[in-house]
């Protein structure tokens, strides 16, 4: 069979009027952030502290702070899973593309595709594979293989035709500090993404990221009270410009202190030796409403349904197919 699986792009703006469609995720963040009464002035909110942040950040030649607006892309991917061609498909992949408005030029400038990464086989693995190897067991282990399907198949997607086509430089993927891990601050120090920490230990989460191809390095922007964690191909510093930068920083940083407000809300700054804590009741909570408890059940709804629609149909496919793939 071919060593390649065809992919489809679809993107949708995230705006105060987006509404998720039905194949959407509804555990990702701003797909929670888009239902119920609060809705609208929850994406209205979500979008101002973006804009504001961003404005922040980028403070040279914006005496105002109003210079620029960012737009966001909500991207999907799909996957033709089969090898007739008869159009089956399933959908794999979700993260957001950022866009910068300088509303002095009025040029529109291309950001960074990545920031928030959602994925059904990502949802299989950690909330059925993981779970259900471990249950009942004295002490916690990884299954054999775990996440090596899913590195391949995100691999093959970066490297797909259908990606180059649509985006001109790899993804950047941007997601909170492990709370189980201690991080301690180095000397090094970017204009943009701050200050540099390096974890104590590897994490599951980078092992699996890892699978992927992705490395990772940990910063805490200026004015920020903890460090994010950057997940890239090549060289984070140099491959991107900083408005590139700042575009990931601004919406990765509004909606981890919505759904991680004792971390990134909290209101004292991490220290050189920094520990997160999700316990941490000294945070301020922003003016929107996000429903925490729901998104982890919803993970292990969407993981069963990864299990049920791509996982068991398409087994002897997906294993041959990863057989053969070429890393």
């Amino acid at each position: 069979m071919s060593n390649e699986f065809t992919f489809t792009i679809n993107s949708i703006a995230f705006d105060e009027h987006y509404q998720p469609s039905d194949s959407t995720r509804i555990t990702t963040n701003f797909a929670n952030l888009a239902r119920g009464e609060s809705r609208q002035e929850n994406l209205r909110n979500a979008l101002t502290m973006i804009d504001n942040r961003f404005n922040a950040l980028a403070n040279w030649d914006n005496p105002k702070g109003d210079r620029y607006s960012v737009e966001l892309e909500i991207i999907s991917v799909d996957m033709d899973v089969d090898s007739e061609g008869n159009g089956q498909s399933f959908p794999t992949i979700e993260v957001l593309k950022t866009n910068i408005v300088d509303n002095k030029t009025k040029k529109r400038i291309e950001g960074i595709v990545g920031n928030n990464f959602s994925s059904y086989v990502r949802d299989y693995d950690f909330s059925v594979l993981l779970l259900n190897h471990n249950k009942g067991k004295a002490s916690f282990s990884i299954p054999d293989g775990f996440g090596d399907l899913h590195g391949k198949l995100f691999k093959c997607f970066v490297n797909s035709p259908a990606y180059k086509q649509h985006f001109t430089k790899l993804p950047v993927i941007c997601l909170s500090v492990s709370d189980n891990k201690t991080y301690h601050q180095t000397e090094n120090q970017h204009p943009v993404l701050g200050v540099e920490y390096l974890p104590n230990e590897s994490s599951l989460t980078e092992q699996y990221f890892k699978k992927m191809g992705l490395k990772v390095r940990y910063f805490m922007p200026p004015h920020s009270v903890a460090p994010l964690a950057f997940f890239f191909f090549g060289d984070l510093l140099n491959d991107y410009s900083n408005l590139e930068l700042i575009s990931t920083i601004s919406t990765m940083e509004t909606f981890q202190k919505i759904y991680r407000p004792e971390i990134y809300n909290a209101n004292a700054v991490a220290g050189k030796c920094y520990k997160p804590n999700l316990k941490n009741s000294d945070h301020s909570l922003t003016q929107i409403v996000y429903d925490r408890e729901e998104r982890s059940q919803l993970a292990i709804k969407q993981g069963k349904l990864a299990e049920e629609n791509f996982i068991k149909p398409y087994q002897s496919v997906l294993e041959q197919w990863s057989a053969s793939y070429a890393l």
